[in-house]
């Protein structure tokens, strides 16, 4: 059994929960015997441009106040997105992040330029054999995970386990995640506008009577789901394994890394951060939940959201914890403490 701490937090006082989320890693620092190394990454989502409900900047600030205190010096890293948009390359990745207010210490993009800078981890599971990672986080034995809980159109949810196998994986590893996921196009409501076209990097949309997807090109990275301006394609869920595949690759993220995990569940939307738009909370604020074990974390934040929702909301994302568990990422079976 695994402990997962957490603080109550229904408000939106972006103070206040950066004050709960040092408390929380002080938390585990104490439980835990943690020692810090002299330099510690914290993994972030920057939120895409457009995006209105990312975990803010000043969320931040009191963790690495706190760390800078203790001699170690933090950075931010991440890695660039698989879609067309405000972080496919490093310089716009950047750009993004620092206009999103994220400019207090210095931003790594662990997989280069354009993404195509990684090392091959040996994991040899079931579906992945090496996993492609950003070769920036080799550089590093610890992080701070730092994930935002919400819902997401191919994983269910969003969480730990997904900012460890998205988040640390370079652009040929998220394709390798996603490969096998074809969305489809409702004809009735395609209107042939052409902007799912532009938005495809792979060139596997083209536009006929409506739009038409090359599934031979198609790596299913959903960009085009997310800027349809009238929900015309949508994902038919036939991929191979995808939840699997996405255990499989927090788990090589995660292997031989010493890593707290800090999960904020506050403005739960249906989709996640990488949508450009600003989108309306389908739940209520819960609070911060922290630990050292990812899947314990995520089965926490998920059995909270339905609890308080009474809804089996993201409930598509269980298998991923299951096979997670199976593979000796973590546990399902958690104690959940509390801190008032």
């Amino acid at each position: 059994m695994s402990k997962v701490y957490f603080i109550k937090n229904l408000q939106s006082d972006y103070n206040k929960l950066g004050k709960d989320a040092l408390e929380l890693v002080k938390k585990v620092v104490s439980e835990t015997g943690h020692q810090f190394e002299k330099e510690v990454p914290i993994k972030v989502h920057f939120g895409e441009k457009g995006n209105k409900t990312f975990i803010p900047a000043k969320c931040y600030d009191e963790v690495i106040n706190y760390l800078k205190e203790k001699g170690v010096s933090p950075s931010y890293i991440e890695t660039n997105v698989l879609y067309r948009g405000s972080r496919t390359t490093t310089e716009s990745h950047i750009e993004t992040a620092k206009a999103h207010g994220f400019t207090q210490i210095p931003i790594i993009i662990a997989d280069g330029d354009i993404g195509t800078e990684y090392d091959e981890i040996e994991i040899n599971k079931e579906y992945i054999k090496k996993c492609k990672i950003g070769r920036g986080y080799g550089k590093y034995k610890q992080f701070i995970v730092v994930s935002h809980f919400k819902g997401h159109i191919a994983a269910g949810f969003g969480g730990a386990i997904k900012q460890l196998a998205m988040g640390f994986a370079a652009r040929g590893g998220k394709l390798e995640q996603h490969s096998g996921i074809s969305p489809v196009v409702d004809a009735e409501r395609c209107v042939s506008c052409g902007i799912c076209v532009k938005k495809c990097n792979y060139s596997a949309i083209q536009i006929e009577e409506t739009a038409v997807i090359d599934e031979s090109k198609c790596i299913g990275c959903a960009g085009c789901i997310a800027v349809c301006p009238k929900g015309a394609i949508e994902n038919t869920w036939s991929g191979s394994n995808f939840l699997e595949k996405l255990a499989e690759y927090a788990y090589g993220a995660a292997k031989d890394k010493d890593i707290i995990y800090i999960t904020f569940v506050h403005n739960i939307t249906e989709e996640c951060d990488c949508v450009g738009a600003h989108m309306k909370p389908i739940a209520d604020n819960i609070g911060i939940l922290a630990g050292k074990d990812p899947v314990a974390l995520d089965a926490a934040c998920l059995d909270l959201v339905q609890k308080s929702s009474g809804k089996k909301l993201f409930e598509k994302g269980r298998p991923a914890l299951r096979h997670a568990e199976k593979i000796g990422l973590g546990t399902m079976d958690y104690e959940l403490v509390e801190i008032n």
